[in-house]
């Protein structure tokens, strides 16, 4: 923990942080029992890369339903991450590399430094992504550079991925988790309640038709609005306690 902040650890470097089973269900298991003073979580990987995807060493034959229930595991791991109690940010360095990519779109906020770079070559593999990455990363790049990846073997560097949506943040090389922990310990300062509407609402109000995304909205604001904490925070704002919006 750094203060209010959870910090997780991918710890296989002499893999690149290769995914394995263990790893996902480590990674599930984590991210829901996050210890209850945790206000948000970071991600990082120790060596030279965040993640270099699925541990091909682990790859064996299986049939059709024992493969939708292998992904489905995944999906379960990374869905505790996106939809957990506390907002993730993650570092990213090196490699971001399929299941590493999938990881990396699971989270809330991504920064990057200068050495990291993007790939899907399941394509090249003759496999498919697995873990939720057909969903959540053409909502940050689309469909048509997805599909772009994955048929050509693409590397995006990080400057590029920035542009793409990738990541939000780009930093020296080297500095992302400092950045990372610094996003983190801002964010586990908001509400609780606005944080886990954040997470929770905001998505699904975007795969939403307008007429019932209004009316969640509506919801969900006038349920963030009615807690104790928020009224005390805007009460301070009126009585000039709290700091205006300012350019940095």
């Amino acid at each position: 923990m750094h203060g209010a902040v959870a910090v997780v650890r991918l710890c296989r470097p002499s893999k690149r942080n290769a995914l394995s089973d263990a790893l996902i269900e480590a990674l599930r298991d984590v991210f829901q029992n996050l210890p209850a003073e945790a206000g948000a979580a970071v991600i990082h990987g120790e060596g030279e890369h965040f993640c270099a995807g699925l541990d091909l060493s682990e790859l064996k034959e299986r049939d059709a339903g024992e493969g939708v229930h292998h992904s489905r595991s995944w999906h379960v791991a990374l869905e505790a991450v996106q939809y957990g109690r506390v907002p993730v940010v993650v570092a990213l360095h090196g490699a971001v590399v399929g299941g590493g990519l999938e990881l990396a779109s699971a989270s809330h906020i991504r920064v990057a430094d200068e050495s990291t770079f993007y790939a899907l070559p399941e394509g090249t593999r003759g496999i498919f992504v697995g873990g939720g990455g057909s969903v959540r990363i053409p909502k940050l790049i689309g469909v048509a550079r997805m599909t772009d990846m994955m048929l050509t073997g693409r590397v995006y560097n990080a400057h590029d991925g920035e542009r793409l949506g990738f990541a939000q943040y780009l930093t020296p090389e080297g500095q992302s988790l400092s950045k990372a922990i610094e996003l983190a310990q801002r964010i586990a300062t908001n509400a609780p309640l606005t944080n886990y509407a954040l997470m929770h609402a905001l998505p699904r109000i975007a795969e939403q038709p307008a007429d019932h995304g209004f009316l969640t909205e509506a919801l969900m604001s006038s349920i963030a609005q009615s807690a104790p904490e928020a009224k005390a925070r805007v009460r301070a704002f009126l009585e000039g306690k709290a700091p205006k919006v300012s350019k940095d």
